[in-house]
């Protein structure tokens, strides 16, 4: 990328940088706390302020990171409380959503998520590469997307899916709830294959709970 490069090009630098923000911060290469320095990440990736601060308004649409007085930008740092705020309100949301995915999801999608645990089962042991797995192929985005209810993706896919990503790889030296999570996929699956809104509501919300 390149300091000059045309105004037309900075929404597309923008979500670009956005991105690289997002799986820095979501790993923890970015530390939870730290500052974000304008100068030092314009150098970084060579680009001018412009895009930049727009890259990092969007950050603070996800709740990534928040602007502090006469400090400046900070990365977010999940304490308890919050960690249990986002939990408790993902259980209902992802509840409904595996609700309405038993009924409106198509075959051809549940076959993908059969095949996502399949994936998963070959990686139960590198808790890295397990959470790591993202987009159509995280098992929550997909069902979620298989809701097909645009307020529920945007967001559970959106607003909490970076924050959950982000305690998720914090917690996933935890191998042993790695384990029983996939077990409990696939019960969840099942119960969305033979159309069973109920039961797969009340998985999902037991699953996250």
């Amino acid at each position: 990328m390149n300091k000059n490069s045309s105004s037309t090009n900075s929404p597309t630098i923008s979500i670009d940088i956005r991105d690289r923000l997002i799986e820095s911060i979501v790993s923890g290469d970015i530390a939870p706390g730290s500052k974000l320095s304008e100068p030092k990440l314009a150098q970084q990736f060579n680009i001018s302020r412009g895009p930049l601060r727009e890259a990092i308004r969007q950050l603070e649409g996800l709740n990534l990171v928040y602007h502090v007085p006469r400090e400046g930008v900070k990365v977010v740092t999940l304490d308890l409380k919050q960690v249990m705020e986002i939990y408790q309100v993902r259980g209902v949301l992802e509840g409904l959503a595996a609700g309405l995915a038993a009924r409106n999801m198509e075959q051809k999608e549940i076959d993908e998520l059969h095949q996502i645990l399949a994936l998963h089962e070959q990686y139960i042991h590198d808790n890295g590469e397990y959470f790591r797995q993202e987009g159509d192929f995280d098992f929550h985005y997909k069902i979620i997307q298989g809701s097909k209810n645009k307020l529920l993706i945007k967001q559970l896919c959106h607003e909490l899916y970076h924050l959950v990503r982000m305690f998720r790889y914090q917690t996933r030296k935890i191998t042993s709830r790695t384990q029983q999570a996939l077990n409990e996929h696939k019960q969840l699956v099942n119960a969305i294959e033979q159309r069973d809104e109920e039961l797969a509501e009340f998985l999902m919300r037991r699953h996250i709970s």
